[in-house]
């Protein structure tokens, strides 16, 4: 029995039958139709040949860190840091071919699979940048510092990449605002406090792991956060655009896609959490919120005004 105020998404096996049938795989070379805003439930280094040329405006890429996990159906073991690299090697040059030529890569990692995926990156692609976010969980150590973020690498092929700055501007609380000639200088005061509108950084800390009362979690060992792929979708697309998750999991790419109109696919293994990402998906027709986002801009972590934050 859960508590009252967990909202954490479950599926049931009648709803795993339900949403099974929604289901594809891969047998031969498929279109772009086939594909679109659909869930592979399939092995990706199975059929990663079957999928078109140049159809991807965004790829990311979330798979296992190099650590021994579980995730349901599947066991990941950690491995050397060349064995990781090997392992690396073994999908992401297939996943090339499926890019547009202005496409994006986000590639997601930890401290331990980061120098993996810079060094496998930049030897396909243009490596621009390195996003580390703050995770606000983690558990402590007395002989280590407590690890309490990851990194998201960004690559493209060449210069010709989309950005979109102006979508991905975060709001923050102006704690020491300066005026000029007694009238605030880049803020606004309102009746919910003194706010600046800034460029996004690579230092994300307004990111709030899913957790048991937030409506977008679930089950997933793993999850990433509603709020962190509507950040990279909407700098990285345009409304129509196709994202790529070969990691699905529990679908948050293909969920966050669908809020903020943009196409997807993506690969997931274990039917159970492909399953949840259907119902993710069925619950996005009527809930196109993302927490933290609202009005076109991003706001910092416990800062969204109260009255705002209860209609989400």
């Amino acid at each position: 029995m859960t508590a009252p105020r967990n909202r954490t998404i479950f599926i049931t096996e009648p709803e795993i039958r339900r949403f099974s049938k929604r289901l594809i795989t891969l047998n031969s070379k498929t279109s772009v139709e086939r594909i679109r805003n659909k869930i592979i439930n399939q092995d990706l280094f199975s059929s990663l040949d079957y999928l078109p040329d140049n159809f991807v405006d965004l790829l990311f890429v979330d798979p296992p860190y190099n650590l021994t996990k579980n995730f349901n159906s599947i066991l990941f073991k950690e491995r050397s840091i060349s064995a990781y690299s090997d392992w690396i090697e073994s999908f992401f040059p297939k996943l090339i071919r499926c890019l547009k030529p202005n496409a994006s890569v986000y590639f997601c990692s930890d401290w331990k699979s980061s120098t993996s995926v810079h060094t496998v990156l930049d030897k396909y692609l243009k490596v621009i940048n390195r996003i580390t976010w703050e995770r606000d969980k983690g558990r402590g150590s007395k002989r280590n510092w407590k690890n309490n973020s990851e990194d998201i690498w960004f690559a493209v092929h060449g210069d010709n990449y989309k950005f979109n700055y102006a979508d991905i501007r975060l709001k923050r609380k102006v704690i020491a605002p300066y005026r000029l000639n007694g009238s605030p200088k880049d803020w606004e005061q309102t009746l919910e406090g003194s706010f600046r509108l800034t460029f996004a950084s690579n230092i994300w800390s307004d990111i709030s792991i899913p957790f048991w009362s937030m409506r977008e979690n679930t089950e997933h060992p793993t999850q990433k956060p509603e709020k962190l792929l509507a950040k990279i979708i909407l700098a990285a697309t345009e409304p129509g655009d196709l994202v790529l998750d070969p990691f699905l999991g529990s679908g948050t790419t293909a969920v966050a896609a669908k809020k903020l109109g943009r196409n997807y696919t993506g690969f997931e293994i274990d039917k159970r959490f492909a399953c949840l990402s259907e119902k993710r998906l069925e619950m996005a027709e009527t809930d196109k919120s993302v927490q933290g986002y609202a009005d076109g801009v991003f706001w910092e972590r416990n800062s969204f005004p109260q009255y705002k934050r209860m209609k989400l």
